[in-house]
């Protein structure tokens, strides 16, 4: 069975939002379902299509969010140009480095990733499988 989503919690909505529109906005994704409650936007879904495939959201208890050491989501590029202007998008808006964009050959020869932190801390890749 293909995976649905994968959801990541963040505790500043606003900043993560507009992380999250930019970096994958340079992959072709969208904000594509807005949750609110009572008013307040508690999670966004995103997506290529109108299917949200990934989601940020404040933590349902209400507790502060976390990220875990060694876990990380990783978004398919189908080009090395789109794992450098994810990049450097997720830079601009309030990301850090975590993995410069480069070669990887240590997984295979063609594997072209980057990583960086989004606001919240949780570790993202872009990465591209084609030969170069």
């Amino acid at each position: 069975m293909p995976l649905d989503h994968v959801s990541v919690g963040v505790n500043d909505m606003k900043k993560a939002k507009a992380f999250y529109d930019a970096a994958l906005g340079a992959l072709g994704w969208k904000a594509v379902m807005p949750v609110e409650i009572k008013g307040a936007l508690v999670g966004v879904g995103y997506g290529e299509t109108d299917h949200p495939n990934f989601w940020i959201q404040l933590p349902i208890n209400g507790d502060r969010s976390s990220n875990g050491n060694g876990a990380h989501i990783a978004f398919h590029s189908a080009t090395r140009a789109g794992v450098d202007a994810f990049y450097l998008a997720a830079i601009d808006n309030g990301g850090t480095d975590d993995g410069k964009p480069g070669l990887r050959s240590e997984y295979h020869p063609s594997y072209y990733g980057a990583f960086v932190r989004d606001p919240a801390g949780n570790k993202l890749e872009a990465v591209c499988h084609a030969p170069g």
